[in-house]
């Protein structure tokens, strides 16, 4: 259970520091469950008016210095600490608007905690506004190059065969030649003409709209191409016809080689606004 601070309480020592997951509004969160990244200390909350941080204890030298470095790129170590980062956020995304904070956000003291709380209430106030009844949702598109282009270049022949059956092998031959390298010059075109229809369809469900990094084949783990990264922030009432949406477009455009993989709700990180530290 959450065990809220005294405005006196202080680290017991200074190999302690702040952690803070999320941003919330106050009246929203009676209690929360479990322990904090470490699995060590349980979480609290820090109060300021409408606003309320939920931090933990952590040793300081876990996250700071030549061993923290080492550490940080360790997925065994990382990974683990991620996830429980995560799973706190999304408890208190249970309860209340959240402006979830990354993973390893620290502070030296409470005062410095508070201090921040301060200087950002407006900014966190109207983003917590924001997002009241509101999930972020992720759609990444996938591209097989190979299917798409044939997909293409067969339905081009298609519309035209009737004029090539009139030809010569010879000129036919030449000509089939010239429909397959101009449906190559055009795909890009083509592709991003699909891709903004898509992405119109989706806004119309969308109370905003990121695009985010392409990650490659490595990192997706995919045998097809990342073409295109979007978070979208979905209204509550909207996201059954806005997942619709989706399952319809991987069905019009598997043919093309299009892969649509839909995952949600997510903390609204990619509409997160940047605050003063």
């Amino acid at each position: 259970m959450v065990e809220e601070q005294g405005k006196d309480e202080k680290m017991n020592n200074s190999d302690e520091a702040v952690y803070l997951y999320c941003l919330g509004y106050t009246d929203s969160l009676p209690t929360l469950e479990g322990t904090g990244v470490d699995g060590n200390y349980c979480l609290k909350l820090q109060r300021l008016g409408d606003i309320v941080a939920v931090w933990s204890k952590v040793s300081l030298a876990e996250f700071c210095g030549e061993g923290a470095e080492i550490r940080l790129k360790d997925i065994s170590w990382v990974g683990p600490r991620i996830h429980q980062h995560e799973a706190v956020v999304e408890q208190v995304m249970s309860h209340s608007p959240v402006l979830p904070t990354r993973f390893g956000t620290i502070f030296l003291s409470l005062a410095s905690l508070k201090q921040f709380l301060k200087n950002n209430h407006d900014k966190v106030s109207q983003f917590l506004d924001q997002v009241v009844e509101r999930e972020e949702w992720s759609v990444k598109g996938f591209l097989d190059r190979k299917k798409a282009k044939e997909e293409r270049i067969t339905l081009e022949l298609s519309r035209q065969n009737e004029t090539l059956s009139l030809l010569s092998p010879g000129k036919r031959y030449f000509q089939e030649q010239r429909i397959r390298s101009n449906v190559d010059k055009e795909f890009t075109l083509w592709l991003e003409g699909l891709c903004n229809t898509i992405a119109g369809d989706l806004n119309s469900y969308a109370a905003n709209f990121s695009e985010r990094q392409i990650l490659s084949s490595e990192a997706t783990g995919m045998d097809m191409d990342m073409i295109l990264n979007w978070a979208l922030l979905v209204p509550c009432e909207d996201v059954a016809a806005f997942r619709n949406l989706v399952e319809k477009a991987n069905e019009k455009h598997d043919c093309h080689g299009l892969k649509f993989v839909l995952s949600g709700p997510w903390p609204a990180y990619s509409f997160c606004p940047t605050l003063e530290t």
